[in-house]
């Protein structure tokens, strides 16, 4: 009775805990001054659900040997309820905009307490798989032969724990076959973001392609874009490091970022000591300035793929109409793309693009 019990509460929790990761990524792509009432329109009465079954699986007596399941979504639960109320409430704050921003940080909390029960329950192994391919039944076996225990496969967090500044996170996909190359995605967070949170925004797309994703975190509150010296060689180290432990395609290595990070891809992209072979700046300030600090040999020719909001309201997207022209006069193979309905704010439905564009046919 007690087993069936857990399993009436799992599955009442998960599918609630599920949906509300899903209106908080449709909260977050769409996000800015302008549509926070909307939104707030939108999500209010959409997930209700899910604070009676957490509070249904908090009240249960679960069997000693489920106690890790239970644990897991109650925390994946508690962080997606607690980012979903601060959307609703952030119109209230007194600079709205900030706090509904904020109530979004639950969303990688979330995803971290959720995701070691995506080799338990199929559900959540297709919430962290790109939906074209959940009913790929290659992936799936792959999937399922994997030992997520094994060293060297997962998450890791490096020079502390998640967002530690001047450390960096990395996922492996537990799939993980050292007899081949792996393309490697280097993720740069926004401004007063982190790399454990920003991490998210990739695994999906990783687990399901088979690729490795690397999301530093700055040594200060952003990256150092007035002084690349300080986070540039960092971040060579770290991409260095991981390909002295994981069989890295060198002709496959994309550095990319959202904002300040898109940004400093940027500025250490375009320089001629950069072992990157793609860049992809997302809602990124440019300044002509930074093409007298480029390397012309290693522009001419470069693949950059840049994406931009045409409601971005922190960098109007004339900024990057100029990358576009800058970049092109000086040879570079340059996409733009300017998304009518795009904010600032980070557009996950991209990846597939960016990805597509970067990754080669094989893989």
């Amino acid at each position: 009775m007690a087993d069936e019990a857990a399993i009436d509460v799992l599955s009442a929790l998960a599918p609630a805990t599920l949906r509300a990761l899903h209106a908080i990524e449709f909260a977050s792509r769409h996000l800015s001054p302008q549509t926070l009432p909307q939104i707030v329109d939108a999500l209010a009465g959409r997930n209700d659900d899910l604070g009676p079954a957490l509070a249904a699986s908090r009240a249960l007596d679960w069997p000693e040997r489920l106690a890790p399941v239970r644990e897991h979504l109650e925390r994946a639960a508690r962080f997606a309820g607690e980012a979903l109320q601060g959307l609703l409430t952030a119109p209230e704050a007194p600079q709205p905009i900030v706090a509904a921003y904020r109530a979004l940080r639950g969303y990688s909390r979330a995803c971290e307490a959720l995701y070691p029960m995506a080799s338990h329950l199929r559900p959540v192994s297709h919430f962290f798989l790109e939906q074209a391919a959940r009913d790929d039944a290659a992936l799936r076996q792959r999937l399922a032969a994997a030992d997520p225990t094994r060293e060297g496969v997962g998450f890791m967090h490096v020079g502390g724990p998640a967002g530690t500044r001047g450390g960096f996170s990395l996922y492996v996909p537990e799939y993980y076959d050292a007899a081949r190359s792996w393309p490697l995605v280097v993720a740069l967070h926004g401004g007063s973001g982190n790399g454990g949170a920003f991490l998210w925004s990739w695994v999906r797309e990783a687990r399901t392609r088979g690729f490795i994703v690397l999301a530093p975190t700055a040594a200060g509150a952003t990256w150092s874009l007035m002084e690349p010296e300080v986070d540039g060689p960092r971040i060579e180290r770290m991409a260095a490091d991981v390909a002295g432990d994981w069989n890295i395609d060198a002709s496959h290595q994309l550095l990319t970022g959202m904002s300040d990070g898109g940004t400093f891809t940027y500025v250490i992209g375009l320089r001629g000591d950069c072992r990157f072979t793609h860049l992809a700046p997302v809602a990124a300030s440019f300044h002509p300035m930074l093409m007298t600090f480029a390397d012309a040999d290693r522009v001419r020719d470069l693949p950059i793929h840049i994406v931009h909001g045409a409601q971005d309201w922190m960098f109007p997207p004339e900024m990057a109409q100029g990358a576009r022209r800058a970049l092109e006069r000086g040879g570079a193979d340059v996409v733009y793309r300017e998304i009518a309905d795009l904010s600032h704010t980070y557009p996950r439905d991209e990846n597939a693009r960016i990805l597509d564009w970067f990754l080669p046919p094989a893989t």
